[in-house]
């Protein structure tokens, strides 16, 4: 009897201990969770950066920094307050002396993420949002993924006492860049969409993220959707006729086309739909890069000739190297190619890369651009003036 109480009790303990062990993991999982998987997917090779010359500082604080493209909103981190890992804080932006940086809602990610050949079937972006304790909505909806990022990055503007705008019209963005002329330690937003198939298949949903402050619009992502084909996809398709849908409603609302990720086929008939200037938001040139991933020489001209803007951006696979000098490569050959009225900046921080530096850091693409040999007005017009002129043109009035 003794032996059988003492079993019990032994089984007893044994699962209150698998117990609090198991909530012990739980916590340290939901309160430490997001932060590592930020550091594990978004590290810095500060051992790449490059000594900086005097003039490249100066050159740097004179300037009017547009990026167009970081996935920040999406590890759950708290944006206005320094933070020790990844690449973009506002803080962090202040220090690098951005004016504006395009912040875009990542909504769906296929497992294993492959190059080409992507099919729509897996997720992780759902695992993120359970671990990071999204709302439940976003666990089953890509809407309501994008949809919560606008909010957070929305909340940001109403937490840092001024220091962060997020800009939706021509009028909002010149009374912004009015008030940088007289204080360069604030920043500015724009927000916008990884892969339309956050649309759900629903046209009204364009409106809906309209009004949630959306200005720009990726049509494919990483597989092919039910607007467009992606260059990662499987079939690689053109617009569809509800992608036609979408880019016609969008263009009447004022809002941006994004071609990165899009499959050629896309690029080719947005391009033959649509007369207003596009962007390619974060790409390489298949000119000193080769691969799915990265422009054609043919696509880079096609873009151009339609007054659009292509950002060049600063991983491995966009560039083909681990410095500034890659990227500044890249960005002579597209110059070189048309001309510096169509190149810009399109980082990718904080989109599941590695990068010689993070947002702070920028000075280090002003000082490669020195190398290169570009002039002070061209630098001027790459780091963020072609950009801004863009948004001029095309963003809604008020």
């Amino acid at each position: 009897m003794n032996r059988k109480r003492r079993v019990k009790r032994v089984i007893f303990f044994g699962l209150i201990s698998l117990i609090v062990v198991a909530i012990a993991l739980a916590v340290v999982t939901f309160s430490f969770g997001p932060s590592f998987v930020a550091k594990r997917f978004n590290p810095i090779d500060a051992n790449r950066t490059q000594p900086i010359s005097e003039a490249a500082q100066t050159l740097h604080k004179s300037l009017a920094i547009a990026d167009l493209h970081a996935d920040s909103l999406l590890w759950g981190s708290d944006l206005s307050k320094l933070i020790n890992y990844g690449h973009v804080d506002i803080p962090r932006l202040i220090q690098g002396n951005v004016a504006l940086q395009v912040f875009t809602s990542v909504t769906k990610v296929p497992a294993p993420l492959l190059l080409e050949n992507n099919s729509d079937r897996s997720d992780d972006v759902t695992k993120l949002a359970v671990l990071q304790r999204w709302s439940i909505p976003t666990w089953f909806s890509l809407s309501e993924r994008a949809l919560y990022q606008a909010r957070r990055l929305k909340s940001f503007e109403s937490s840092t006492q001024g220091k962060f705008k997020v800009i939706a019209s021509k009028q909002d963005l010149s009374n912004y860049l009015a008030a940088r002329q007289r204080n360069v330690q604030i920043t500015a937003g724009l927000l916008g969409l990884e892969g339309a198939h956050a649309l759900e298949g629903k046209i009204e949903n364009v409106d809906r993220f309209y009004k949630a402050g959306f200005r720009l619009i990726g049509l494919a992502h990483f597989f092919d959707n039910d607007v467009s084909g992606s260059a990662h996809g499987i079939k690689k398709g053109g617009l569809t006729s509800f992608g036609r849908e979408v880019v016609r409603l969008m263009e009447s609302r004022h809002m941006i086309i994004d071609l990165a990720h899009a499959s050629s086929q896309t690029i080719d008939e947005v391009l033959d739909f649509t007369n207003n200037p596009v962007l390619v938001s974060h790409t390489g040139v298949q000119g000193t890069c080769s691969n799915a991933r990265n422009l054609s020489d043919r696509q880079i001209q096609q873009i151009a000739q339609h007054k659009g803007v292509i950002g060049i951006g600063f991983w491995k696979t966009a560039t083909c190297g681990n410095d500034a000098a890659a990227i500044a490569r890249a960005i002579r050959y597209a110059t070189d190619l048309v001309g510096v009225n169509h190149v810009a900046l399109g980082s990718d921080f904080d989109g599941a890369v590695r990068l010689p530096f993070d947002v702070a850091d920028m000075v280090q693409v002003t000082n490669a651009l020195l190398v290169e040999g570009f002039s002070k007005q061209e630098i001027e017009k790459i780091m963020g003036l072609n950009v801004l002129n863009l948004l001029q043109a095309l963003l809604p009035e008020k």
